[in-house]
């Protein structure tokens, strides 16, 4: 309302100026005129001169009381504008002002608040910790009774303890001496497996070796009999060059004990000297063979391969 009430009061102010001289300027136009423009009676031409010159004059001071009167205009609007924006800058001023107070005030009261707050706070804290104070020194007396029951029970432990170890101590040493003595008895029943493992190779080795030599023996018996039995079929055999010479025949004999032949079978050879070699052996009918019967075992089924001798 202030800014408004101004500025109505330089607006009036500034009119009643302009009115002002306006009149001023009206007056002293008037005057010049009157006083310049008296009839005289020296001259005519002097009369039509004097009045043109003194309307000159009179337009030259219009002009420039115009001039100044726009001067002052331009002046006055000018102070009206910057009077205009002091009245602008002081109430953006005040305004800010108002705000920051403002602001502070809020400020205040909001440190205010939290200083309640926080009060609060610390007052709500400190009966907490006074109560877990209390329940602190509760439980630390039950810890001190609950200490004391443990070491009581630890001491119990411990004499129990060295009782038990005691006990173990002597078990273990009777169970070192029992596995001393089953080391000692597995030891020697090692000893005497070893040793009778080692006699029955022993024992085994030298049975290898005479069946080894009993086998050797056994088969030059059979391959002489196989060759005193392939002489028998060579004699009673009918032989022809022209079909038998250079061609042979594997037969499989079957014998008794007694050396009588039981049958012939045909193994691989040619069928001319098969068939001859075949008459031969039934023609014969009994055969050499071993009398032990271990080698008669080996012999009972011979087989011998027949070749023509020419």
């Amino acid at each position: 309302m202030n800014k408004i009430y101004d500025r109505g009061t330089f607006i009036k102010a500034i009119w009643l100026s302009v009115v002002l001289h306006v009149a001023l300027v009206a007056i002293f136009f008037v005057g010049d005129f009157s006083t310049e423009t008296k009839p005289k009676k020296s001259s005519a031409v002097a009369e039509q001169v004097k009045p043109i010159q003194a309307t000159v004059v009179d337009a030259k001071k219009l002009q420039k009381a115009i001039n100044r009167i726009k001067k002052q205009k331009a002046d006055d609007k000018a102070a009206e504008k910057k009077h205009l924006r002091d009245v602008e800058r002081r109430a953006s001023e005040a305004k800010k002002r108002r705000a920051k107070e403002e602001a502070r005030i809020k400020k205040l009261e909001k440190q205010r608040k939290q200083k309640e707050q926080e009060k609060k706070r610390a007052d709500k804290a400190a009966k907490e910790s006074s109560a877990k104070a209390a329940e602190a020194e509760k439980i630390r007396k039950q810890k001190v009774q609950e200490k004391q029951k443990a070491e009581d029970a630890a001491a119990q432990a411990r004499s129990k303890r060295l009782k038990a170890e005691t006990a173990a101590k002597k078990a273990d040493e009777v169970r070192k001496k029992q596995i001393a003595e089953r080391k000692r008895k597995e030891q020697e029943a090692a000893n005497k497996a070893a040793a009778e493992k080692l006699l029955a190779e022993q024992m085994a080795a030298e049975m290898a070796t005479r069946n080894k030599a009993r086998q050797q023996q056994m088969m030059s018996e059979i391959q002489r009999f196989a060759a005193l039995i392939t002489n028998v079929i060579d004699q009673r055999m009918i032989k022809d060059r022209s079909t038998m010479e250079g061609k042979s025949c594997k037969l499989t004999i079957s014998l008794a004990p007694s050396g009588n032949v039981q049958f012939v079978t045909n193994g691989k050879g040619d069928r001319v000297v098969c068939d001859a070699a075949k008459k031969a052996i039934y023609k014969a009918g009994i055969l050499p063979v071993s009398q032990d019967p271990e080698v008669f075992k080996e012999m009972s089924k011979i087989d011998v391969l027949v070749v023509p001798d020419f």
